[in-house]
């Protein structure tokens, strides 16, 4: 089973976390992409387009998710 194919059952609590397993970097995108259930690549794609369009601004975002999160 893939996992995509999983859905998250309804007793638990959606809660976010670095997803350490499929990170490139930081594992900020793939556990974003876990979270909302969307492939890690799209949202490593939405974070290098923002990060060029909005001068850097995404590059602090992901950062700041990084020290915060787990």
């Amino acid at each position: 089973m893939s996992q995509l194919d999983r859905k998250p059952t309804g007793g638990t609590p959606k809660t976010f976390g670095l997803d350490r397993h499929n990170a490139k970097i930081g594992g900020v995108c793939s556990g974003i992409a876990r979270y909302f259930w969307m492939d890690p690549l799209l949202v490593r794609l939405i974070f290098a387009i923002g990060a060029i369009a909005g001068f850097g601004s995404f590059i602090l975002i992901y950062l700041g998710i990084w020290l915060v999160a787990d």
